[in-house]
């Protein structure tokens, strides 16, 4: 049997499965030949299976249901099971703006890349034209460029992953996925084209706002940062530059977070000081963007601390 040229990975957990049934069917409309496409369905063990809704597309995919276990391990599994060339994630309840993301097909097509980046849009984006730059290796696109951390938007090849996989059990596992995958890359093909269309549902992971979630974002942050701190000390003079500035990018996003999410100073502080103790504050004095360098010379002191406790309330 052929082997396809792109596995879609769609993840699914209690959502409405009309919303699946557009996701499937934005993929089937791409300029791919049955043989080139495989769709597989993740089931993350919904409180009720959506097979009775996608009866007109089960010849089209391959449905998996697992007993619930969150979302890297469904992307884990989806891995294991797919025969494409290259990986496409994508969420249940989000689909592909397909005239654009063809475009990003014909550069898989004609390019041989191991990744090919494009941007997320909360609108269903027309086909306006075309652009991309490249190839760049993975590592010197990430010395240059804040690295966005969502897996869904990538088009990469799967041979690129090697042994990598998402780490069970945490929020925002892309975080430490994807700066990995980049890291693995030789030849980055980089696009402005809104090609994902991904929907602001309340009540989905991204809106959550409780203190256990809070708690545990922060938590599964500070354990990624560091986790990528140690890798850094394993890696190239090139391949650490690299993923340093992915790492103080998260950084500078986690200070805003414990601000933004907690409001609480003493706990500020005292995260500041484990970061500290790791060598991961004060925020390095590098000319990364106008934000970052703002940030950093804030949140350096404890009276700039404080000012952005009472700026970001």
């Amino acid at each position: 049997m052929k082997q396809p040229l792109i596995t879609f990975i769609v993840t699914y957990y209690n959502l409405p499965p009309q919303l699946l049934h557009d996701c499937i069917e934005s993929i089937l409309a791409l300029s791919l030949q049955k043989e080139e496409r495989e769709i597989i369905v993740i089931d993350d063990g919904s409180d009720v299976s959506p097979t009775d809704a996608l009866k007109d597309l089960i010849d089209e995919i391959i449905y998996i249901r697992q007993p619930n276990s969150g979302l890297s391990i469904s992307r884990n599994f989806g891995i294991e099971a797919c025969r494409g060339e290259f990986i496409q994630f994508i969420d249940g309840d989000d689909k592909l703006n397909s005239s654009v993301y063809n475009h990003c097909l014909d550069l898989v097509r004609d390019n041989d890349p191991d990744i090919v980046t494009f941007f997320l849009s909360n609108k269903e984006e027309q086909d306006t034209g075309f652009e991309y730059e490249g190839p760049i290796e993975g590592a010197e696109y990430m010395r240059k460029n804040n690295l966005r951390a969502s897996a869904c938007g990538y088009i990469f090849r799967k041979k690129t992953l090697l042994h990598l996989r998402f780490t069970s059990g945490i929020l925002h596992e892309d975080e430490e996925f994807t700066p990995q995958l980049f890291l693995r890359a030789e030849k980055v093909f980089t696009t402005k084209a809104k090609a994902y269309f991904y929907r602001e549902r309340k009540g989905s992971i991204t809106h959550e706002s409780n203190r256990e979630w809070v708690h545990q974002r922060l938590s599964d942050t500070r354990g990624v940062l560091f986790r990528l701190t140690d890798m850094a000390d394993t890696l190239s003079v090139a391949e650490r530059a690299a993923l340093q500035r992915r790492i103080d990018q998260l950084t500078m996003d986690y200070i805003y977070n414990i601000i933004t999410l907690t409001h609480n100073g003493k706990y500020l502080e005292q995260c500041i000081e484990e970061l500290k103790q790791k060598g991961l504050f004060p925020l390095p004095d590098k000319d990364y963007t106008q934000k970052y360098k703002w940030f950093r010379r804030l949140s350096s002191t404890r009276q700039g601390r404080r000012m952005l406790c009472m700026l970001l309330r």
